[in-house]
């Protein structure tokens, strides 16, 4: 074969690859496109939404696509990031007025991760529509969770509009315990738990896993065409430092570094497409220098040249899910190569990793095989619970 027959022939074979992924990502429909599914349900209703930048149809929010149709929207209440998602990770959220429909816009961050009683006063349905990223601490699954024991205590109905989880392929990760408990991590499950925001909400009342659990009327509007086999591209971003799939992916490993003394890139152009420390300047050539930016005003090491590795997942050039795992490579390695080693770890960390262990077997210098076989277990028994709540097929 000569070479300009082999480059038509490894084009050609590009573009049919190209156009299987645009094909099957266009047919995958998340919840909220299912408008006729759910709109009988809130005509002549008053309805409050949890919402956020991810809450859209195409390029058309949620919220208005429900005002066009003359649906009743009376609140707007939005989770850690804001309604626009713009705000720093753990920012402290402003009430607000959105200027475009004059509706209040009450956050559910800080000191009102809970929706109160007077809060659902003349509401009768509650929308929950946030584009989730499948890993244990990213908040929203908190926040769903606090949205359906306010429901179930004021005897509200909520409606679940289901959207496909991109890292939805695999499980993987401790099981949180719980004296680990907090708002980056509520239930026993792993840090990857395999399931979309409507599956993980029939799971939480199903196990009776909040108070009132049998009283909630849940509904969940289901997506079309996708499976946990699909690996789906997101067309928004769902927070300010996820800005591209490749940290969508690389999070549930990276996000670990936030308990410790090494960045995560936090104000660069690739947030958690990297890692790195103003001390790993002799072991690694690579470096980035975090600055002030939105949704990163103050990032760890501002205005100091960090130095460490940028990374690429395999998910990226690929449409199937073929098998996944956290990797722990990059914290055994930072760890190792940090020389202070008492000070890597922050309180934060356990509450990031469900566990007291991770820390100790890192400490020890037990292998990635280790630590993980350690899981085993526990993510045995998680598959088994998980399986009752499963509205797709599933990767295994």
């Amino acid at each position: 074969m000569t070479m300009m027959k082999f480059l038509k022939l490894f084009f050609l074979l590009l573009i049919i690859v190209f156009g299987k992924l645009q094909a099957q990502q266009a047919s995958i429909l998340p919840g909220a496109y299912r408008i006729s599914e759910y709109l009988p349900l809130l005509q002549k209703k008053k309805v409050a939404l949890v919402i956020n930048q991810t809450s859209a149809l195409k390029n058309t929010l949620l919220l208005d696509t429900l005002l066009h149709s003359k649906v009743h929207v009376t609140k707007i209440f939005v989770p850690e990031h804001g309604f626009r998602g713009t705000a720093d990770a753990g920012a402290h959220i402003k009430n607000d007025t959105d200027s475009a429909t004059g509706l209040q816009v009450i956050s559910l961050y800080g000191n009102n991760k809970k929706l109160k009683a007077e809060q659902l006063q003349n509401i009768d349905v509650v929308v929950f529509d946030l584009q989730d990223v499948g890993a244990r601490f990213y908040t929203y699954i908190s926040t769903l969770q606090y949205v359906m024991e306010a429901c179930a205590e004021n005897n509200k109905t909520l409606i679940v509009l289901d959207r496909p989880n991109p890292n939805g392929h695999y499980i993987d990760g401790p099981v949180l315990e719980k004296t680990q408990r907090s708002f980056v991590g509520m239930q026993a499950v792993p840090v990857v738990y395999g399931m979309t925001i409507g599956e993980y909400a029939l799971m939480l009342k199903g196990e009776k896993w909040f108070s009132d659990a049998e009283k909630l009327q849940l509904k969940v509007i289901t997506c079309e065409n996708y499976d946990h086999t699909t690996l789906y591209k997101l067309p928004i971003a769902p927070s300010p430092n996820l800005k591209e799939m490749n940290a969508v992916y690389l999070y549930p490993s990276l996000c670990f570094f936030e308990g410790t003394a090494i960045s995560v890139g936090r104000g660069t152009d690739k947030p958690f497409e990297q890692w790195g420390n103003p001390l790993f300047k002799k072991e690694f050539s690579y470096s980035f220098l975090p600055k002030s930016t939105l949704g990163a005003t103050k990032p760890l090491f501002e205005n100091e040249r960090c130095f460490g590795e940028i990374l690429k997942s395999k998910w990226i050039n690929t449409t199937q899910a073929t098998g996944g795992q956290l990797d722990l490579s990059y914290l055994i390695k930072a760890y190792n190569a940090y020389p202070e080693k008492e000070k890597f770890f922050n309180n934060f960390f356990e509450k990031l990793a469900g566990t007291a262990a991770l820390r100790q077997q890192i400490i020890s210098g037990k292998t990635e095989a280790e630590i993980r076989d350690s899981w085993k277990d526990a993510i045995n028994a998680f598959k088994k619970t998980r399986r009752k709540y499963l509205l797709y097929k599933d990767f295994e």
